[in-house]
């Protein structure tokens, strides 16, 4: 027997039908960005390991990153996120760009992660960025972005909620409760993998990190707070510019959002499926040092990211998914025998030239072979070409969704097929 090479674990293959899909994400996600002033850029696919060594978080480093040594021996990572590529082409070329910018980008990225349901090795992501404002209002413009985004694909807020934290907030909390900062980064892991793992390993996990019971017992108490947000005054003017911006109904406060990456200081939040999954859809945050850190003057930045893995099987939950066909609006001509191949191309070509995406069969075949062949692809109309067309300067035209046909002649063809596109709710 032959053995078949499989694909790499955790890799993704598009057939035709989903990659209508990604397309129609991507086109879905160009509007959202273009409609509050973003700009689309891409940074590349192969970064160095040290863009993400100080700030990603160790987790990302050392057990997510696709990491290798180059012919050179420099260790190179295919790339596992795109903001600390963001913030090096910012720093690139700092002075001659204007801010406040507005960026967003749709590419693939890798993460060595176990492939499971609404997790794969290789994704796609939205990432969407402003950089070079610090203002609560440019914060909440980003959940806005996000907000705006599900109410376009019909994703109601009895669907999906974004939940919204403040890390200033949290750290001033954790000071508080007589926790000393040098923990805090620690803590905040803790408090990201709160969802993640039992009461009693969670416990066990603080414990491992330096907390005494009593700490704990705090931290559980502070996590249950959901007034908390009352005391940040920027949580607060954020609220007020999101209930300004018509989307209040899809946001609520949560202290125990915090997101797992350690270069965020500000804002942070998390889209989540509230009917049930309890799983995240997208995630972002404010950022303070990443330009600076990467040799770049100071500029603070808020962004997030969305993967396309999540958001299509939430879609895909709530029968949100378009019925796409790419060749629904496509016309197939008919060879009718090896004489007429040329005439078939040739017709086939005046559509063309007339912007009708036309196919002509590849071979002289019966024709209920050819007409299968194009109810199979979902082409609704199909133009026969034979002795007798061809010699009255003719063609006929079948419309597949009506069952109907006509006989037109050739110069009308371009015409005549719009119709019957317009007929079978194509065009």
């Amino acid at each position: 027997m032959k053995t078949s090479i499989q694909a790499v674990k955790g890799t993704r293959e598009f057939y035709p039908e989903a990659m209508e899909i990604r397309q129609w994400l991507y086109g879905a996600i160009r509007k959202a960005s273009e409609l509050f002033g973003y700009q689309e850029w891409d940074g590349p696919f192969l970064e160095k390991i040290d863009l993400y060594a100080a700030k990603s978080g160790e987790e990302l480093v050392k057990e997510q990153a696709f990491v290798f040594p180059d012919r050179s021996g420099e260790l190179i990572t295919l790339r596992p996120e795109l903001t600390p590529s963001l913030a090096r082409m910012v720093a690139q070329k700092q002075n001659e760009l204007v801010y406040p910018l507005k960026w967003w980008s749709f590419g693939p990225f890798w993460r060595y992660e176990r492939p499971q349901k609404g997790r794969t090795r290789e994704f796609f992501q939205w990432n969407i960025d402003q950089i070079g404002v610090n203002s609560p209002e440019a914060d909440a413009e980003m959940v806005a972005i996000c907000a705006n985004f599900l109410e376009s694909l019909s994703v109601t807020s009895e669907k999906v909620r974004i939940s919204i934290n403040h890390r200033k907030l949290m750290e001033e909390e954790l000071i508080g409760l007589g926790i000393e900062k040098e923990k805090h980064k620690a803590i905040f892991r803790l408090i990201d993998r709160r969802d993640k793992m039992h009461g009693d390993e969670w416990n066990q996990f603080g414990q491992e990190i330096g907390l005494s019971t009593q700490d704990l017992e705090n931290l559980n108490r502070l996590l249950a707070d959901r007034d908390l947000w009352k005391k940040s005054a920027e949580l607060t003017r954020i609220f007020a510019a999101l209930e300004r911006m018509g989307v209040s109904d899809y946001v609520r406060y949560d202290p125990s959002i915090i997101r797992g990456l350690d270069y965020y200081t500000g804002i942070v939040f998390e889209a989540w499926d509230v009917t049930g999954d309890g799983r995240a859809v997208l995630g972002g945050g404010h950022y303070d040092n990443l330009v600076g850190d990467v040799g770049g003057d100071p500029l603070p930045g808020v962004g997030f990211a969305m993967g396309d893995v999540m958001i299509t099987l939430l879609l895909q939950k709530f029968g949100l998914l378009p019925e796409l066909n790419v060749l629904r609006n496509s016309v197939l001509v008919t060879v009718f025998d090896e004489s007429l191949i040329g005439a078939s191309l040739e017709a086939a070509s005046r559509l063309r030239n007339q912007g009708i995406n036309t196919i002509c069969y590849p071979e002289a075949a019966k024709l209920p072979r050819q007409i299968k062949y194009a109810d199979r692809m979902g082409i609704k109309v199909v133009i026969v070409l034979g002795p007798d067309e061809v010699n009255a300067g003719k063609v006929t035209l079948k419309n597949l969704s009506t069952h109907t046909q006509e006989l037109v002649d050739s110069a009308d063809a371009a015409a005549s097929v719009r119709e019957f596109l317009a007929e079978g709710e194509g065009l």
